[in-house]
């Protein structure tokens, strides 16, 4: 007898072939047969007119501190994820030497919007080395397999505390040490090195994050520290990097490095920009050199009011406040000088900033007095052309009116579905960039997956669903290179999801952090779907674990 029958769905393997309505079998945590199960089983689920694939494996997270309080890495697992790879941009939490620990957290809270208050009570402390770290996370379990990248920044942190963001070039000793930190992480299982040279990472009080500031020499020496040609992954927040400065290095040391960047991200200000990045990368892997791009199948959007408005945190004029209190940042905004640097600030975007200027992306999304409703669900630009006024001054002015609490939508990059669906389709393109686990104040994006096949697969039929299903699932899994591979078939102790057709969700605001803390979380849209992941959930408490 099998511990788990799931009966009459329609099958979708992950590998692109055509779907199949079938039963599959599972026992002691392996799928045990696939076909017409006539057997006993201990557990059946019945999930006629459902769809049986893989789980979705989400590439670009950052639970890193999450995991350490929740082990449920809430909320991916119930929007179909069942693998997260942690530590993206370089921004993980270990190696922790005590001494720089507040100094990492402080920095994580500003660069990936996090709450300071819920980081330091929530973070449980016990792990000091990368590996007593991923010992840690072997010892507690989570709901979903982890794959933990090295981080640049925080092991720049480690060796270097404060000038990690003040002096660019490391000393031949501090450098070395920085080497053997990533080998060990190499050794104790990381499953490559994370990196940033994004325009729009910065840390507490404005400091740039560690890495931005390191010279790719640096970068260079810590990806040839990761051990033998062609092991692990580079996961780099590129910035303005372009392939030709990336595509040496893979070359050099025969690893794949994974872009995420706006400036590769579509943009109706710039249509073609994008595109020549990807056919840039798509040379270098006809060279046989590894470089992708991951890029997000949703627009880039951000909820934020200007007392958090990391959206434009990337311009000058925010590199001094942006660790400023409410009431401090009350008088800012009030200055005209300080309001004239920003909208010249505006009138220069660089490539891959988050804002562009682009004040009629910016929307009204909540208003908190009665006398501001006429505002709400519209656009910035709108709003300023019908009153003949300056679009940062109806932001600013709007916000201060409500002691910053107004809330705003803004809808950046990745906007407009032709363009994008390009991106989505190139052979140098990886669906990724959810972002998870972080900026919980401002988006949560954690439901990617199912996004993708609502809008991609089902409403425009970009992709077909054994395709869309591989996109989401083999696809990454086969370029990182994770053992085993998540597909539906006779192989060891696989990671599955249930889902209805249906992948629109509702957007609302939680207290689910520790502190007390808000996010944003999307729940989702299937109530039948998500009883059955819950049930898988429950499943693996009792011992049905998929190997890590």
């Amino acid at each position: 007898m099998v511990d788990l029958v799931i009966r009459g769905a329609t099958i979708v393997d992950g590998l692109g072939h055509e779907p199949r309505r079938a039963d599959l079998a599972v026992k002691d945590g392996k799928i045990a047969a696939i076909g017409e199960i006539k057997g006993k089983a201990a557990e059946t689920i019945d999930a006629g007119g459902l769809t049986l694939s893989p789980g979705i494996v989400d590439v670009h997270t950052h639970y890193d501190a999450q995991v350490t309080w929740d082990a449920t890495l809430s909320p991916s697992p119930s929007l179909g994820v069942t693998t997260a790879v942690m530590g993206n941009c370089g921004f993980g939490i270990a190696p922790a030497v005590p001494q720089s620990r507040d100094l990492v957290i402080r920095n994580l809270s500003v660069v990936e919007g996090m709450d300071l208050d819920a980081l330091r009570a929530g973070i449980k402390w016990d792990f000091e080395s990368f590996g007593d770290y991923m010992s840690m996370l072997r010892r507690r379990g989570a709901y979903a397999n982890l794959a933990v990248l090295a981080g640049h920044s925080t092991i720049r942190t480690a060796v270097m505390g404060e000038a990690a963001s003040q002096r660019k070039d490391a000393t031949p000793e501090e450098l070395a040490e920085m080497k053997a930190m990533v080998s060990d992480a190499m050794v104790h299982g990381a499953i490559g090195l994370g990196a940033s040279y994004s325009l729009n990472h910065s840390g507490y009080g404005g400091v740039p994050m560690p890495s931005t500031i390191a010279p790719m020499s640096e970068l260079d020496a810590l990806v040839g520290a990761m051990g033998p040609r062609g092991r692990g992954v580079v996961e780099i927040a590129s910035g303005i990097k372009t392939p030709a400065e990336l595509e040496p290095m893979a070359a050099k040391y025969g690893r794949p490095f994974f872009q995420g960047t706006g400036v590769a991200m579509y943009n109706e200000q710039a249509p073609e920009r994008a595109l020549k990045i990807f056919e840039e990368c798509a040379a270098a892997l006809r060279r046989g050199n590894g470089l992708y791009i991951q890029i997000p199948c949703q627009p880039l959007s951000f909820d934020f009011t200007m007392a958090n408005a990391y959206p434009f945190y990337s311009h000058a004029a925010f590199d001094p406040i942006k660790a400023y209190t409410p009431e401090q940042l009350k008088a800012v905004f009030r200055d005209p000088s300080w309001r004239a640097k920003f909208r010249e600030d505006t009138k220069t975007p660089r490539p891959g900033m988050i804002f562009q200027g682009n004040w009629d992306r910016v929307m009204v999304a909540v208003a908190h007095k009665a006398s501001n409703a006429r505002y709400v669900n519209r656009y910035a630009a709108e709003i300023a052309a019908t009153e003949h006024r300056d679009p940062l001054d109806v932001v600013l002015d709007l916000s201060l009116d409500e002691e910053l609490e107004t809330a705003f939508l803004g809808r950046f990059l990745n906007v407009g579905d032709d363009g994008v669906a390009k991106l989505l389709k190139h052979e140098a393109g990886v669906v990724a960039l959810s972002d998870a686990g972080a900026r919980l104040i401002y988006m949560c994006d954690a439901g990617f997956g199912l996004h993708f096949l609502a809008r991609w697969v089902r409403e425009r039929g970009d992709f077909d669903i054994a395709e869309g299903v591989r996109r989401l699932t083999s696809h990454p899994a086969d370029l990182w290179h994770p053992k085993p591979r998540p597909h539906c078939g006779r192989r060891p102790r696989r990671s599955s999801a249930v889902r209805s057709g249906d992948g629109r969700r509702q957007r609302r605001r939680t207290h689910r952090r520790p502190a007390g803390r808000r996010a944003t979380h999307h729940p989702p849209a299937d109530r039948r779907a998500w009883r059955v992941l819950q049930r898988r959930q429950d499943l693996r408490r009792q011992g049905l674990r998929e190997a890590r």
